[in-house]
């Protein structure tokens, strides 16, 4: 009999986040814990939440990072990874050929990474239940992040892989497991989030939700809901985000967002907490950093790394060169590495030639500098000494993106001169607090000029924030802007329409009841 992978998900999931068999040892054998109990007692609950929240932060390390970031117009493969690495599999998720089916390892382990999370924080609500919480509560605190774990999670679900279960656990009997209609997938979302809105507490512990999370969140989701499903409202969006806009939040300067000694700034809504210590190390350094420069100074030089996720050109490039950058926006350098001098010494690619890849050779192109960690460096005197152990904290949402899409929204709902202020005041951080006269953004411009600038100002905003992939997908523009600024999607030329989607894993094809393979998202196998 077929078993379901999110079922199991659940129960495996629950059962890590029980107390370790070493807090028993000292106590007399007993029973395990019914559900009933433990989700009636907060001290369970609580520990659980932890949990997921853990599960959520580990999508943000490591490859499960870069397998978010790359295959757009901002950020690719780099090209040893796209074109010898797994024999040309890891180069499918720029490519969009034929490698890219539904057995794919990246696209499998993002599907199978939320689920278990999704289905506790199922069990939460469902055990706590909404309605008569009094705000402010122990227990409505965490029925808000429940919802807004689940919420959150599901709309990362729906945008990458488009209609999913519906995990509720009171109707479960009803939905079964099988994929729902586009539009109860997307409402069921946004109520999720509408709840975490009410009942989060308005402040919270450093890398857990607030109630501003959770408003900004219900933005985005109001956002990109797929206009098929009448759910996409601009207006509902605006006002959501405008109670972050208008709270206890400022834009800092842009250098503290990526100094390591001032994490948790002003600007910060939510970010996910690391540390240069195993397991709270986010390893991103080793995707990010150098081959050129790990062969030349070792992995105890904190630009080092193996070049999984890079910028494109259009990313990295001046807007004289056909790229998005100007004059004196300080964002640039900030974000992007282009010199790779290390005290002095200044790498070649003499040591890693035997590569072959001619003029594809990439190690010493610009690269992602945003999650540099000099902790990891030798020359630090910390003694970690190695790349991989970086644990700068990754932003999540930040005030700056809330003001954007609340622009956004402005432009969208007719207020265009509106829409310019909110971008200008981000601007304005970008030239450290004076906006030059002709690098102001005009209130005359059109609505349609607007949504196009608007989209790159966010790219020069939240380069390597993981956003660009959604961005893409919401406006429509993944097909058209991914087929000429990505280099190997463009070289390929064989991403199509229905690429805008990742395929059903056919693990959960074939081991799910409710799922069968005429359930696969268009084009793939």
């Amino acid at each position: 009999m077929k078993k379901n992978i999110i079922a199991i998900g659940m129960v495996a999931l629950a059962a890590m986040a029980m107390p370790s068999c070493s807090d028993f040892l000292d106590e007399a054998p007993k029973t395990a814990l019914p559900e009933d109990k433990i989700y009636s007692d907060t001290t369970y609950i609580e520990s659980n939440m932890q949990t997921l929240y853990k599960n959520w932060r580990s999508l943000f390390t490591d490859r499960y990072l870069w397998e978010q970031m790359v295959g757009t117009d901002e950020i690719q493969s780099g090209a040893l990874q796209a074109l010898k690495e797994d024999g040309g599999r890891r180069g499918s998720l720029d490519k969009y050929d034929a490698l890219l089916t539904s057995e794919l390892s990246f696209v499998v382990e993002q599907w199978e990474k939320r689920w278990p999370t999704v289905g506790e924080a199922a069990k939460i609500i469902n055990a706590i239940g909404g309605g008569n919480l009094a705000p402010g509560t122990k227990k409505a605190s965490l029925y808000g992040e429940a919802c807004f774990i689940r919420g959150g999670l599901m709309m990362e679900l729906a945008m990458l892989y488009g209609r999913i279960p519906i995990i509720d656990i009171g109707r479960q009997d009803q939905l079964g497991y099988g994929r729902q209609p586009l539009a109860d997938v997307w409402a069921f979302i946004i109520n999720d989030l509408k709840e975490a809105a009410i009942y989060c507490p308005t402040q919270n512990v450093p890398g857990r939700a607030t109630s501003y999370a959770a408003q900004m969140l219900l933005g985005y989701a109001y956002m990109s809901a797929p206009e098929e499903t009448g759910l996409r409202d601009f207006g509902k969006a605006a006002a959501a985000l405008k109670t972050v806009v208008d709270g206890p939040f400022r834009l800092v300067d842009y250098y503290d967002l990526w100094d390591y000694s001032k994490s948790n700034t002003a600007e910060s809504i939510m970010e996910w907490q690391f540390s240069c210590v195993w397991p709270d190390n986010n390893m991103v350094q080793f995707q990010i950093g150098s081959r050129a420069v790990q062969s030349y100074f070792g992995d105890g030089c904190y630009m080092s790394g193996y070049d999984h996720a890079v910028p494109t050109q259009w990313a990295y490039s001046d807007i004289a060169d056909g790229g998005i950058w100007e004059d004196g926006d300080i964002r640039r350098d900030e974000s992007i590495r282009y010199d790779f001098t290390y005290y002095g010494v200044t790498p070649t690619l003499d040591n890693i030639t035997w590569e072959e890849l001619g003029d594809d050779h990439d190690e010493l192109l610009p690269h992602i500098k945003k999650y540099e960690d000099f902790r990891t460096d030798t020359h630090s005197g910390l003694g970690l000494n190695n790349m991989w152990y970086s644990g700068k904290n990754m932003p999540f949402l930040r005030l700056a993106n809330a003001k954007l899409l609340y622009a956004e929204c402005l432009n969208e709902t007719g207020d265009t001169p509106g829409a310019v202020r909110q971008v200008n005041d981000v601007r304005r951080r970008a030239w450290e607090g004076s906006l030059p006269a002709d690098k102001a953004w005009n209130e005359s411009m059109s609505k349609d000029e607007f949504r196009t600038q608007v989209l790159t100002e966010r790219v020069r905003e939240l380069f390597g924030e993981r956003w660009r992939k959604f961005d893409l997908i919401r406006t429509g523009r993944f097909l058209d802007y991914v087929s000429a600024r990505n280099k190997w999607a463009k070289r390929s030329g064989t991403i199509r329409a229905y690429n805008v989607l990742w395929p059903i894993p056919l693990t959960e094809i074939n081991q799910n009841d409710d799922m069968s393979t005429g359930d696969q998202n268009e084009g793939y196998r």
